[in-house]
């Protein structure tokens, strides 16, 4: 069964009858008009479509190109923020005490791991800050290059203590994605399609795995925008889908509280979420490689995806283009059109 928001923005795009081409022309039944928008985003010759709703309700949908919202893309490093509800859900489950527990009491060191590998914890991990040399940047490629990847994650050398300093590292959430695999004896794949995609009634496609078959816990997972706005939704309605808590009260709350700094924005960092200031209003994403961008700004109760070729090369610049977009256009508009427009 289709699910109502679902119809309404199929209704919305004409997904079901129309291709991708015609819909780059525009839609004329979105019911948020924005002068100037369509031209903005056509300009952005990465960006392929645009997905917002208020309070649950689509207002806006379109597509400038590539596929259609109801097809899975490659949301890249995005996949963190899916993995940081897998983690909820795993302490609502029971399968995780919490972000204190140590990850030792859920995931098999390597003898040859340092010793301070003891004091890391599965909030460490969500938050990066486990202190553990980066395996993203320069060190991506030996990383995913290696025959074990939880094991050369977890032995690499410490720069910080855990705790310290945010260090953006993708191994963090795939130990987490081990971590989840180990205690359950289930694969992430099966535990996000029995967590996540049969409550919120979206599709989860499989996704690549390391060698040992664990799947990717921090980049390359699948989704459509339309199951991104799912999982925003999710977020935005403090875990709650359809009156039943999916995630554990608080959990939001506690994975939008900052504990780290982006190096790179100065965008603050919880629980695979970023924290950043739109038009005046406290926003928080996650993002992905190329423009894969998943927005909630609860003041306006707007949930927001954008999706973009995730193919290299991109411009770090690019992501602040697509906060442009909200900035200049999606959120002035959602405020005019709730009369939510504050004093500043």
């Amino acid at each position: 069964m289709i699910p109502h928001w679902l119809r309404r923005i199929l209704a919305l795009t004409g997904l079901l009858l129309a291709s991708a081409a015609a819909q780059g022309a525009g839609n004329p039944d979105n019911p948020l008009e924005i002068d100037g928008f369509v031209e903005e985003a056509r300009s952005l010759e990465r960006l392929h479509g645009v997905l917002v709703a208020v309070d649950g309700e689509p207002v806006l949908a379109e597509v400038v190109r590539g596929p259609a919202l109801d097809k899975a893309v490659n949301i890249k490093s995005l996949s963190k923020t899916v993995m940081a509800a897998l983690v909820g859900v795993a302490v609502r489950e029971g399968v995780f005490e919490g972000p204190e527990q140590p990850i030792t009491e859920v995931i098999s060191v390597p003898p040859a791991a340092d010793q301070r590998v003891r004091k890391i914890t599965i909030g460490h991990l969500l938050s990066m800050q486990a202190g553990l040399q980066r395996t993203s940047g320069p060190h991506y490629g030996p990383w995913v290059n290696s025959d074990n990847w939880v094991n050369h994650a977890l032995t690499q050398p410490f720069v910080d203590e855990p705790g310290g300093d945010m260090l953006y590292s993708t191994g963090s959430y795939h130990i987490l994605s081990a971590a989840l695999t180990e205690t359950t004896g289930k694969s992430t794949l099966v535990l996000a399609r029995s967590w996540l995609g049969e409550p919120l009634d979206i599709t989860i496609p499989s996704w690549p795995t390391d060698p040992q078959g664990i799947y990717f816990g921090g980049n390359d997972m699948r989704l459509s925008p339309l199951a991104l706005l799912a999982i925003g939704e999710l977020y935005r309605n403090d875990g709650r889908h359809g009156g039943v808590q999916i995630l554990p009260e608080g959990w939001v709350n506690t994975s939008w509280q900052p504990r780290g700094e982006s190096r790179y924005t100065d965008d603050r960092y919880g629980y695979g979420w970023f924290v950043t200031e739109l038009h005046g209003y406290e926003v928080y994403y996650g993002r992905g490689y190329g423009g894969q961008m998943l927005y909630v700004v609860p003041d306006l109760a707007v949930t927001a995806v954008i999706t973009s070729d995730p193919s290299p090369p991109s411009s770090p610049s690019f992501t602040q283009k697509l906060d442009a977009l909200m900035e200049r256009y999606i959120l002035p508009a959602v405020e005019q059109r709730s009369g939510s427009a504050r004093s500043r």
